[in-house]
């Protein structure tokens, strides 16, 4: 009974992260239908898991309930945007403080191999490859994530997590690469955390945040 039960709670697991996953980048479009038959099918899993999953994420704020109406992929707007970039400053530089106060020696090589990865994608897509877009993303936030993976709060990480999850399903959606401008802010964070410069790093990191939403309504890119 146990090991049916973990094998249950493990499909539903997978389940959810794959859901999570489509969602953020935007395979689950934003406003879409979320019928459980047709999911039923492409997930491989039951309706009863499905309903769990969906709850999950409306707790997440990734996906709405409707009642009878059953459950829809959360809606995008310009506000929200707003509203989750604050939220992603707020936590993000608190735990760059901490990070950068903490930091041994362990965590400057995870800082700078993320660095490195993102970088390097970062060349290819000034270069004009633009088929990198997912692999970059992905760099990117292993690299804003290495930046304060020495706070030294589980839970600060975890809320910090669910919020940058859903600040990146904004880019993926707006197909967002700012360009030089992002890339050399990326450089000035490694340096400013190999420095332990915490104040010009927040700095950096609000203007990286900001200029980022204000790039993507200024361009239209969320109509």
């Amino acid at each position: 009974m146990d090991a049916l039960d973990h094998e249950q709670e493990t499909a539903g697991e997978v389940t959810f992260r794959r859901i999570r996953a489509d969602i953020i980048f935007g395979r689950l479009a934003p406003g879409e239908r979320l019928r459980l038959e047709r999911l039923r099918g492409e997930y491989n899993t039951s309706v009863s898991t499905l309903r769990e999953v969906l709850s999950r994420l409306s707790s997440e704020g990734l996906v709405t309930a409707e009642g009878q109406r059953g459950f829809e992929v959360a809606p995008i707007s310009v506000e929200n945007f707003r509203q989750v970039a604050a939220m992603r400053s707020l936590l993000e530089g608190h735990a760059l403080k901490g990070s950068f106060a903490a930091g041994d020696i362990e965590w400057e090589g995870r800082v700078v191999a993320a660095y490195h990865k993102l970088s390097r994608m970062e060349s290819r897509m000034l270069a004009g490859d633009a088929d990198q877009t997912m692999a970059w993303k992905h760099y990117d936030r292993e690299f804003h994530h290495a930046l304060i993976s020495a706070c030294g709060s589980r839970a600060l990480l975890e809320t910090h997590g669910a919020i940058f999850d859903k600040f990146l399903r904004y880019q993926v959606l707006a197909v967002l690469f700012r360009g030089a401008e992002a890339a050399d802010e990326h450089k000035t964070l490694l340096e400013c955390a190999l420095a332990r410069d915490a104040q010009t790093a927040l700095a950096i990191l609000d203007r990286h945040i900001v200029v980022c939403v204000d790039y993507t309504v200024a361009n239209g890119l969320l109509t």
